[in-house]
């Protein structure tokens, strides 16, 4: 073989493995669907695709609110690490906010698990079934029994900061597939616009932090349980 052939051979040779190598990463460094859970999920977080040294560091404040005016409601998210206050984009995603709100009045979010968390990205919580340990393999598939839309309008202000630090959005497992699972960015991160937006951290981003660098099994889950002690809501002065 000529020594030009061997030079193209070996060229060849480290284009496919360099192929091989960023498919497999691209998939590893990539969430999963919720807790790398059982078929047929109701609820999914997103998939990270942002670069980390596109992000910034997890002590920095959550991003200024001040730009986005429809800010309607005060959430406080009592939980074992602490709690954690977000504001709602009543204008922006009205439905996912009664949903939330509606869900808290009711209690339905105590004593839930944050059932996937993954620092550098986001925390996940809004399983019922994360009440029943007995249920584990299926964390991450549970709902309220029914879906609701999205709500993904291009010229309203929390679409166009996307998933920043402090962001709080629906997990689902498709479009349309919206229940009760929330997430809350704990970086900044270029995610698709798959995910309803209907808050904006305003306190406790160390408790997200917090939670962020718990340890955590295969799946994303705590090792130790991290669970939602209560939600209050408030309305505030629409800004």
């Amino acid at each position: 073989m000529s020594t030009k052939s061997i030079a193209i051979t070996a060229a060849a040779a480290v284009i496919v493995i360099a192929v091989a190598w960023f498919s497999l990463d691209h998939r590893y460094v990539q969430p999963l669907p919720p807790s790398l859970q059982p078929p047929a999920a109701t609820s999914t977080a997103p998939v990270a695709t942002v670069s980390p040294s596109a992000s910034p560091s997890p002590s920095a404040p959550a991003p200024s609110s001040s730009s986005i005016k429809n800010l309607m409601h005060t959430i406080t998210i009592k939980t074992t690490k602490g709690s954690i206050v977000f504001e709602t984009y009543d204008a922006d995603a009205p439905n996912a906010v009664k949903n939330f709100i509606s869900l808290a009045d009711k209690g339905f979010y105590d004593g839930i698990l944050f059932h996937r968390v993954i620092e550098g990205f986001m925390i996940q919580a809004g399983d019922p079934l994360t009440k029943d340990p007995s249920k584990k393999a299926l964390w991450g598939t549970g709902g309220p029994g029914y879906a609701f839309a999205d709500e993904l309008d291009p010229s309203t202000a929390s679409y166009k900061a996307g998933y920043v630090r402090g962001t709080v959005a629906m997990a689902n497992s498709g479009p349309n597939t919206n229940g009760s699972q929330f997430f809350i960015m704990q970086k900044d991160t270029a995610l698709p616009h798959g995910y309803t937006i209907f808050g904006k951290v305003i306190s406790g981003m160390d408790v997200v932090d917090a939670i962020a660098a718990s340890p955590v099994d295969s799946a994303d889950d705590p090792l130790s349980p991290i669970a939602i002690e209560s939600v209050a809501v408030a309305t505030t002065t629409q800004r």
